[in-house]
């Protein structure tokens, strides 16, 4: 998410400022979320499939991907493409790095490149640029918001990223093409507006709406997790009638997992809410970033509720590998705003960013410390005498750039859906660079083939 506004080059957000008070009319939001099949044999694309992926095994491999528009979406893609160009050898075979993804885990502009790999593996490599990294999505959004047809329609502004996601991008894609792509689970992390709880797209949550999942189109869901508030309307789901999921007995379960945490009491309180189908009839999503802008929280409090690594695993029926990784991806910048180097007051677009840069940037430390600690128990807990887990929690993000200058060329760059080619080359680049420089990332690699 970082800035509120997603786009600093003024005469495109004077344009898109225009349109939100074109527009500014009540509309409803379209509903398309379907109830669940009693079918047993409907698709259930959840955090399991991990457990059936056709990985090693010797190395659970997780990815996060931040918030962050185009800037995030290219330095994302750039980590990929080192993964792709990285072997580790398993039973005397090289493998690609690439290969044993596990899980990406993604919010707002992450969501984009998250769910085109899932979706098309790799082909990203060769389409994701032209697709979406290269494309002027501001530009065309607005373009389209102008047509007049559309000014007395409640086909609005998160309507047109829809449909236009779902023509360019995702080429009509639903959860049920991600579960047969037999690629790493993919979750994508949306906030919901009522409540302020993380939502993921996965089965484990539609089933809290008694909804299914595997209809559902992979555009909406990323349209809800870069939705960022007033800018675009919330993607909106039914919350259906009760059925027989099973879910509130999980939750009654998390609910004794996380006692004494009062962050974890809160997810299982927000989650608890959508039983009330009466008061919760409609639930409104916005920018995942709102709720957690590094995509590592969904991985966090899914262990944790499950009662920690041990229960968690167990519950998959998997055993524990023996490297641990997670690979967080952070494309938040800190700017050098214009009011530093002037008495004049500054405008409220630098006051509103400023306030949220200092927000976020507090909020992903404290995280990062967090899951550092969260992830040192749980390799503790699943190691004993005779078998160790060995953890990497690997953090990329533009303060690891030694050069000032190159450091803050990509600090100015904006949110945004839009950049100019030269600048998404060099995130893409520097996604490369931050990846295999990182010393844990080394270490990594070099534990792993001396074994």
């Amino acid at each position: 998410m970082s800035n509120l506004i997603p786009c600093t080059r003024p005469l495109r957000l004077t344009a898109l400022l225009l349109v939100m008070l074109m527009s500014g009319c009540a509309s409803y939001g379209k509903v398309s979320n379907l109830p669940k099949s009693d079918n047993p044999d409907a698709l259930n694309y959840s955090i399991r499939l991990a457990a059936n992926s056709s990985t090693s095994r010797e190395v659970t491999l997780v990815l996060a991907f931040s918030g962050g528009g185009t800037r995030a979406a290219a330095l994302a893609y750039g980590v990929l493409q080192a993964l792709r160009d990285v072997d580790i050898v398993v039973d005397e075979q090289p493998m690609r790095l690439i290969d044993e993804i596990d899980l990406i885990s993604s919010v707002s502009g992450g969501s984009f490149t998250a769910a085109y790999y899932g979706l098309f593996g790799e082909k990203i490599f060769s389409d994701f640029e032209d697709d979406f990294l290269h494309r002027d999505v501001t530009g065309e959004l607005i373009s389209g918001l102008f047509n007049p047809v559309l000014w007395f329609s409640n086909h609005g502004r998160t309507e047109m990223a829809v449909d236009f996601y779902e023509d360019k991008v995702f080429k009509g894609a639903t959860f049920a093409d991600l579960y047969h792509s037999k690629g790493p689970v993919i979750v994508i992390n949306a906030s919901d507006l009522g409540r302020g709880v993380r939502f993921s797209f996965l089965q484990d949550y539609f089933d809290l709406l008694c909804s299914d999942l595997s209809s559902f189109q992979v555009s909406r869901a990323v349209t809800a997790s870069s939705a960022v508030p007033v800018l675009f309307n919330p993607v909106v789901l039914k919350n259906h009638a009760d059925c027989n999921s099973g879910s509130n007995a999980l939750l009654q379960q998390a609910r004794e997992h996380v006692r004494g945490s009062p962050q974890l009491e809160a997810v299982v309180d927000g989650l608890s809410s959508y039983s009330d189908k009466q008061r919760r009839q409609y639930i409104h999503l916005v920018d995942g970033g709102i709720t957690d802008n590094l995509g590592l929280q969904s991985v966090y409090e899914v262990i944790e509720m499950a009662g920690g690594a041990k229960n968690f695993l167990s519950r998959l029926k998997v055993k524990a590998a023996p490297y641990f990784v997670v690979i967080s991806v952070n494309a938040s910048t800190s700017p050098q705003y214009q009011m530093e180097s002037t008495n004049r007051q500054p405008s409220l677009e630098e006051t509103v960013n400023a306030m949220a840069d200092t927000q976020l940037h507090r909020t992903n430390a404290t995280t990062l410390e967090q899951f550092s600690s969260a992830m040192q128990r749980w390799s503790n807990e699943l190691s004993d005498d005779q078998f160790k887990v060995n953890q990497y929690l690997i953090e990329l993000d533009f303060n690891s750039i030694m050069q000032p200058e190159r450091r803050l060329f990509f600090n100015q760059i904006p949110v945004t859906l839009s950049l100019p080619r030269h600048e998404v080359g060099e995130l893409i680049r520097a996604g490369r660079e931050l990846l295999l420089d990182n010393p844990n990332f080394q270490r990594f690699v070099d534990d792993f083939n001396s074994q």
